[in-house]
């Protein structure tokens, strides 16, 4: 694999590509519930839509960076030191636009080669078996392939953007019906079974039903269930929705973070930084080793 040096300094950070998955679950594992997204995608099924990066220095890596393939914008995780993160921007992860997620204190790091769009902050949130509480609800039902079309329209999702009825099969969707008609639902993005979390996303109430803890009832339903092979369930909303948050709350969800994910776009095109980063390489460059 390809290195790039930033200086000439003897611990010079380095950033590289990577697909040891072993370094990479060993770094993330240092803050678990806020890396969760980044370690479920460590799994056979997610690695392969994945490229990771890792920025060491002289004592071992400092840094590491996922982006997920797919259509732009996708999501972009940057875990780690400040010149890590800019040494992975600059020369491994660099598309033209992404949804980048990042600590506060590492938004410096990421506007060195990406224009973040403005936006509240998110919060990661976190429940395992000892802090979960049930929210009993005789109308919540376990959802399966046969209830996408009803998910999708219940999200709005149209053929640009839709929920496959594998993905409802493979992970834990429950949701609430009102004469029939699909009004709540709550599912997962993504769940690892070696790293034993669970993500669970995609929670939605219908506006004309929404006031009546159904929320609340599909999100405790699918946690449930989670926590029966998984041993903490995250998830994210944001710092701005007081009433979201409450309702996490009153399942035994607790704040772990908040952190930053934000559109943004690429400042200097690839392309150029590139050839730049050719140069340093083969000795064309001032920072050449």
């Amino acid at each position: 694999m390809a290195t790039v040096a930033v200086s000439r300094s003897e611990r010079a950070v380095v950033a590289r590509a990577s697909s040891d998955r072993a370094l990479l679950r060993d770094f993330l594992e240092r803050d678990r519930l806020f890396a969760a997204y980044a370690l479920c995608d460590l799994d056979d099924r997610e690695f392969r839509r994945t490229r990771w990066a890792v920025a060491s220095n002289g004592s071992g890596p400092v840094a590491v960076g996922l982006e997920y393939s797919g259509i732009s914008p996708q999501p972009v995780f940057l875990m780690g030191d400040p010149d890590g993160i800019t040494a992975i921007l600059r020369d491994v992860i660099r598309p033209r636009a992404a949804f980048v997620a990042v600590l506060p204190d590492q938004v410096a790091a990421a506007s060195t080669h990406y224009r973040l769009d403005a936006g509240p902050q998110m919060v990661r949130m976190w429940t395992n078996t000892e802090r979960f509480k049930r929210y009993p609800s005789a109308a919540v039902v376990r959802l399966d392939a046969s209830d996408a079309p009803d998910l999708n329209r219940l999200y709005g999702l149209g053929f640009g953007a839709w929920l496959p009825p594998r993905a409802v099969a493979e992970g834990v969707y429950y949701g609430i019906r009102i004469n029939g008609r699909l009004v709540a639902a709550a599912g997962t993005h993504v769940i690892s079974r070696i790293a034993r979390l669970a993500v669970v996303g995609n929670v939605l109430t219908h506006v004309d039903f929404r006031g009546r803890g159904y929320a609340t009832a599909v999100t405790g339903a699918v946690t449930g269930t989670l926590l029966q092979i998984c041993d903490a369930a995250v998830l994210n909303v944001r710092a701005d929705n007081p009433p979201a948050l409450n309702a996490y709350r009153r399942l035994g969800y607790a704040e772990h973070v908040r952190f930053e994910e934000r559109l943004a776009r690429r400042i200097t095109p690839p392309w150029s930084e590139a050839i730049a980063s050719l140069l340093r390489r083969f000795g064309g460059g001032k920072d050449a080793g």
